[in-house]
């Protein structure tokens, strides 16, 4: 079959690697219809996670066909469309059975490690996958749900609910600020909605991401490298600041604005994965009553958030810019990665 390999930073190839096979009775195999690319492949690309060595398939998004299963494999057939999670869960371990997946203890890839797939196996990007533990770690679809909607469940959609929103205190009424309109601080935006916030508020550079984020949900939009920018969100707040404040960038500067932003009693919901030290300013937050929450996604909401895009409560097709086929991954990752120039967000890479 023919699969995104890593060679090594800055260095990738679509090429011919041999088809997966099942290793253990709980594995399935998945044709893969459609797959992406996230940020985090392209921290991959620039050498930011050393554990990704050379010859490994990249991707942990997709959406697929079951086309063989393990003799242990209960809950799925050949012929089954689903959605391969990001996070691989045993189900089994102590972190699974705590709704802990992202740390569970298997001992696929390392133990304690749940995201595997394009790190420490190999990953979607390609024709086929092999998906350890295939009840616990795929979801089937329904028909009236698209490639395009469901391949947001993998990973976007489940992080910027879980580590943003539910790990924010999101309530009713509340003034929330994302910090970066990016597919994840989209993610947030979009289903920052379930919990009724008053406000809320998209901080970006970029005008088109601004815009895009009004279609998903946001209230306002403040470009913050004008002048003035956190006095505009402060006074949309009465002074007070506002209840939460959502890092989806991660760098320094973003992750300080988020605490600048804050009222007393407050939470900063850090979802951007961050490559460089941050200084907490624990002088000034120890006595605002400040919550800093921090988290890889578990993906256990995808079933409900699947059940409100069945239901159309939720639109993450909206997600998806550009469209290419397989063979065209390495079009597909020179898009995604000039997005500042090509306005892409997401990149559904199809059979």
């Amino acid at each position: 079959m023919k699969a995104l390999v890593f060679h090594g930073p800055g260095e990738k190839s679509w090429e011919e690697v041999p088809d997966p096979q099942l290793a253990t009775p709980t594995d399935a195999i998945v044709r893969v219809d459609t797959t992406t690319i996230c940020g985090t492949d392209l921290h991959i690309l620039k050498g930011d996670v050393p554990a990704v060595t050379d010859g490994r398939v990249l991707g942990h998004e997709g959406v697929g066909t079951v086309v063989e299963v393990g003799s242990a494999v209960n809950g799925l057939r050949e012929g089954d469309r689903v959605i391969i999670s990001c996070i691989s869960s045993c189900g089994s371990c102590s972190y699974c059975r705590q709704q802990l997946p992202s740390h569970c203890l298997a001992d696929e890839g390392t133990s304690g490690i749940g995201w595997i797939f394009g790190h420490l196996i190999d990953g979607t990007q390609a024709e086929y996958v092999r998906v350890p533990f295939a009840d616990t770690s795929l979801h089937r679809l329904p028909a009236g749900v698209s490639d395009e909607a469901a391949l947001t469940l993998s990973d976007i959609l489940p992080t910027g609910f879980e580590i943003g929103i539910r790990n924010g205190r999101v309530k009713p009424g509340d003034v929330v600020a994302v910090v970066g309109a990016g597919p994840v601080g989209l993610s947030a935006i979009m289903t920052a909605q379930l919990y009724g916030p008053s406000r809320v508020v998209a901080i970006d550079l970029d005008a088109n991401r601004r815009e895009v984020a009004k279609r998903f949900g946001a209230t306002d939009e403040v470009d913050n490298s004008q002048d003035g920018w956190q006095d505009e969100v402060m006074a949309m707040t009465d002074g007070l600041g506002v209840d939460t404040a959502i890092e989806a960038v991660g760098i320094p500067q973003t992750f300080t604005m988020c605490t600048e932003l804050i009222r007393p009693g407050g939470t900063v919901a850090n979802v951007g994965v961050h490559g460089a030290p941050v200084e907490l300013a624990l002088q000034e937050l120890w006595i605002k009553d400040v919550a800093v929450t921090t988290g890889l996604v578990s993906a256990t909401t995808t079933p409900m958030l699947l059940r409100l895009v069945e239901q159309g409560r939720l639109q993450p097709e909206q997600f998806v810019t550009h469209r290419f086929r397989l063979d065209e991954m390495i079009d597909a990752y020179d898009t995604f990665t000039r997005a500042a120039e090509t306005q892409a967000m997401k990149v559904a890479i199809s059979r």
